[in-house]
């Protein structure tokens, strides 16, 4: 049998961050080990993650980014068109130039400037189409979609998608790495009776706002125990890790910057409690059973974080009010190892972890959708 050929379509930029390349990789790793043959084409914007693509081992094709600005009516349609970095028509015709006259077995699609309209252009060079979704509030024309939203559910596309459409809703198809899962035992074990003596700070792949120095300087105010130790995971892209680094420096507890950390999943295992963005690392935060505060950095980040406070698995804060957030923590009204521990075992219980091995089995499953 010949391999299975799937094809991404995802970008990363300092505006759309690293979070749509960086789920789609994870997919691309646990297909390519049932022997599928995986390749990316991602426009060449600033702060792009081609390079990257290309050191795990995968082809990366580039589009070019054109100066053209989204029209008013597609900005009305979607807020956010102007991501594509080109018109949509010409984007799903250079998508269609890379991948040429033999079809791919799935063509998987994520990006919150692509729609039915895209999907619809491109369906004939693949055939099966997988959109991966955030949002809800736009219609696509596939055979797969996945939102891993908590608290949403496939009725939420009900109006978006056709009706053979099969859609995959929830954190239990988050698309994490199979470390996040394999270490989910020693995660748990490990806060039976926790502590905090290490914080892990992580704001997203850019953190094109700058927003790790400023919960940096309102930690500064807080009552950290004196044994406590800061590590703060940024991407390369990000662009301001020279004054992260000198803000953590200027702090009274060992920090540590680091940059383009690849062992994720034992860095949140060993740690405490996290400040984080609400984007896609929640999702291994939870995973491992990693209490959190939760800053918003985008609208759609909100829902993550809201709907996480609601089910007692993280806290949520704005970047001005972290210092309060972590005095929640710190506060003795209730014991800090208390507070942990339920934040921890409500965190466990919304994934497990094993959504990519799930989707890629449905993938490899031939026709069979």
């Amino acid at each position: 049998m010949t391999p299975l050929r799937v094809a991404f379509r995802a970008d990363a930029s300092i505006e759309i961050g690293t979070g749509h390349v960086m789920r789609c990789l994870t997919l691309a790793y646990i297909l390519r080990e049932q022997g599928a043959d995986c390749s990316f084409i991602c426009r060449s914007h600033p702060g792009h993650l081609l390079s990257l693509i290309r050191t795990h081992g995968f082809a990366a094709h580039s589009l070019p980014v054109v100066d053209i600005r989204s029209s008013a009516t597609d900005q009305e349609r979607f807020p956010y068109a102007d991501w594509l970095g080109a018109d949509w028509v010409e984007d799903a015709d250079q998508t269609l130039a890379v991948l040429g006259p033999v079809q791919v077995d799935w063509l998987i699609a994520d990006h919150y400037a692509i729609d039915e309209r895209w999907e619809k252009r491109v369906r004939n060079s693949a055939s099966k189409l997988l959109v991966l979704d955030d949002l809800a509030n736009r219609p696509h024309a596939c055979d797969l979609l996945l939102d891993q939203t908590l608290g949403r559910s496939s009725a939420d596309y009900n109006d978006y998608v056709p009706s053979r459409c099969v859609v995959l809703a929830g954190p239990e198809y988050a698309l994490l790495r199979p470390d996040f899962a394999s270490l989910r035992a020693v995660s748990l074990e490990r806060r039976a009776s926790p502590r905090l003596v290490h914080l892990l700070i992580t704001m997203g792949g850019v953190d094109k706002a700058n927003a790790t120095s400023r919960v940096l300087a309102s930690l500064a105010s807080c009552a950290l125990p004196m044994d406590c130790r800061i590590t703060v995971v940024m991407g390369a892209q990000a662009p301001w890790i020279r004054e992260v680094r000198k803000r953590a420096d200027d702090l009274p507890w060992p920090t540590e910057v680091r940059v383009d950390v690849r062992d994720m999943a034992h860095l949140m295992t060993n740690s405490d409690l996290m400040i984080g963005a609400a984007g896609s690392t929640v999702w291994e935060a939870c995973c491992l059973g990693l209490p959190s505060l939760l800053a918003s950095l985008a609208e759609n980040q909100r829902t993550i974080a809201e709907a996480l406070e609601a089910a007692g698995a993280a806290k949520t804060a704005t970047i001005s009010t972290v210092a309060a957030g972590m005095d929640w923590f710190l506060t003795p009204e209730a014991s800090t190892p208390s507070k942990l521990s339920d934040l921890s075992r409500a965190a466990a219980r919304v994934t497990h972890g094993r959504g990519a091995s799930i989707v890629g089995q449905m993938l490899t499953m031939r026709g069979q959708l």
